[in-house]
């Protein structure tokens, strides 16, 4: 429940970061929140609540490519949701699932079973009519959530790989979750840094009245919050079930997330299209049982 409840509020309060407040600066909300989790991770090492590796020379360099995707990753999300409606980023989303499944059978010689072929076609099939039937249709946030899938499916799969040299670079031989948290955000840092001058964030941030809105602050504040318990929460999720538990929840959590974001922010729509939205919520649904059945 505590890891639905963050997923969610998550997601509804970055729209309403980006579009409610009609925020321009995707990139440095992104290091802002990066920035909170930092400081919150640190603060909690500091009190000896949690521990974390510490972050060598060695470990950053190989943790590199990883991290370069993480940042591709939120940088796409934030640019996406700008310009789309919640449910239909929650149903593009299933492409990465796909991206993710091929990848798997070239990098790792996975096999897949017929049942998770079958339910990864509808997915495809429910995003394209949610497509087609989109009344906010921008080919803009399109184009960032296809980028954003494959730099979702580039994650998860270096992720795999990297992760035992990553443990071998630590004194311990082990790479916590908390660590790995810590490991993300800080090196996001620089990435960030660059891609904020690059895209002359600056120019927009030194003009924004956003700037000294309270209101503001106080939601991308608790929006780097919930970022972080999204991060625990998983772990904990993760600890106490499976991964095929976690990807079933995540995929039934695409069904309120996708009711609240047409609700709250009065998105248009049509009876058509909030089939396809359901369609795509049952075969993530589908899919997420295949693989346990797998």
């Amino acid at each position: 429940m505590c890891y639905c409840a963050s997923s969610c509020s998550m997601i509804l309060l970055n729209k309403v970061v980006l579009s409610g407040y009609k925020w321009e600066a995707q990139i440095s909300l992104m290091l802002y929140q990066n920035l909170v989790s930092v400081t919150v991770v640190l603060a909690l090492v500091h009190m000896g609540v949690i521990a974390t590796e510490p972050l060598t020379l060695r470990l950053m360099t190989v943790w590199l490519p990883v991290n370069l995707i993480f940042v591709g990753m939120l940088v796409t999300s934030f640019f996406s949701l700008q310009y789309m409606q919640v449910a239909m980023v929650t149903i593009l989303k299933n492409v990465t699932n796909l991206i993710t499944a091929v990848g798997e059978m070239y990098l790792f010689r996975k096999r897949h079973s017929t049942k998770v072929w079958g339910s990864l076609f509808l997915m495809i099939l429910s995003a394209f009519c949610g497509g087609f039937t989109d009344l906010a249709f921008h080919p803009v946030g399109y184009t960032w959530q296809i980028f954003n899938c494959f730099f979702t499916a580039a994650y998860s799969l270096t992720l795999r790989k990297v992760m035992d040299t990553a443990k071998a670079s630590t004194k311990s031989g082990q790479l916590s979750e908390f660590t790995m948290v810590l490991l993300n955000n800080a090196l996001s840092f620089p990435p960030a840094i660059i891609l904020i001058i690059a895209f002359s964030e600056t120019k927009y941030l030194l003009h924004s009245p956003l700037m000294l809105n309270g209101g503001f602050w106080v939601a991308v504040t608790l929006s780097g919050l919930l970022g972080l318990a999204i991060s625990f929460t998983s772990m904990w999720f993760l600890h106490q079930t499976s991964p095929t538990t976690y990807s079933l929840v995540g995929s039934l959590n695409k069904i309120p997330l996708s009711l609240f974001g047409i609700i709250l922010f009065n998105a248009p729509t049509n009876a058509a299209n909030i089939s396809s939205i359901l369609f795509g919520c049952f075969a993530g649904v589908l899919f997420a049982r295949a693989k346990m059945l797998g």
